[in-house]
């Protein structure tokens, strides 16, 4: 069995503690737990809080020191009685880490409770919570640092296409049309010269200009007609 209290919501034992410094019956109960509206079904465990701490006895009765320290109106004051408190109750955390315990981080308190009690990673974790509610009751403060997010890994990418050749780079200027054209050859025989025409054809551009016309033809005139 745990040696150090434990229970799911932590929540209800800071509830328990803020009914009881309005008003401190001279015995506590699960029954009084109950009527307050706490905990349902685990007023056992406050009752378990509160009797490790030492506001009450075995018989639900309250203490002399629980109820000096539950009683005190200035808010300092109460913390430093409920923290005194909280230590005594804590002794072997505090023997062994000093005041070092009040700024713990929850998974070392985790590690501490597991150790200490040989309970389970959920005991373990709600035993630290209810420590840290103590704490906290005590004025101690503890900014925890939030959990790294694991970065989402990038989606795989699969072979790119091929880029499309731009129409510019993929279809060959005039004058290359023109200069790889093939020129017209005249054969000539033994009994006769033989003339073979070649006919060439020009798809000229709709959209060309007079000076692409002109290059055209200017290209033709050097390379076919030398």
């Amino acid at each position: 069995m745990a040696n150090h209290p434990y229970i799911s919501g932590a929540g209800n034992i800071t509830q328990m503690i803020g009914y009881l410094r309005k008003n401190f019956p001279a015995t506590v109960t699960a029954d009084t737990v109950k009527k307050l509206g706490l905990a349902s079904n685990n007023e056992s465990y406050v009752i378990n809080v509160l009797q490790f701490l030492g506001l009450i006895d075995g018989e639900g009765k309250r203490t002399d020191v629980g109820h000096e320290a539950l009683t005190k109106h200035n808010e300092e004051e109460f913390q430093t009685a409920f923290g005194e408190m909280v230590k005594a109750a804590y002794s072997d955390l505090f023997s062994i880490r000093g005041d070092d315990a009040w700024t713990m981080n929850r998974d070392a308190l985790i590690g501490y409770f597991r150790s200490a009690d040989k309970t389970s990673d959920i005991i373990g974790s709600r035993q630290a919570g209810v420590f840290a509610a103590l704490r906290e009751l005590a004025g101690h403060h503890i900014e925890e640092a939030p959990a790294a997010k694991p970065k989402a890994a990038s989606p795989r990418r699969g072979p790119q296409p091929p880029k499309k050749a731009s129409k510019a780079s993929a279809a060959p200027s005039f004058e290359q049309m023109v200069n790889e054209a093939p020129a017209a050859t005249v054969l000539k025989g033994q009994k006769g010269d033989v003339a073979l025409t070649v006919r060439i054809e020009i798809n000229l551009p709709a959209g060309g200009t007079q000076e692409t016309y002109d290059a055209i033809f200017k290209s033709i005139r050097a390379n076919l007609f030398p």
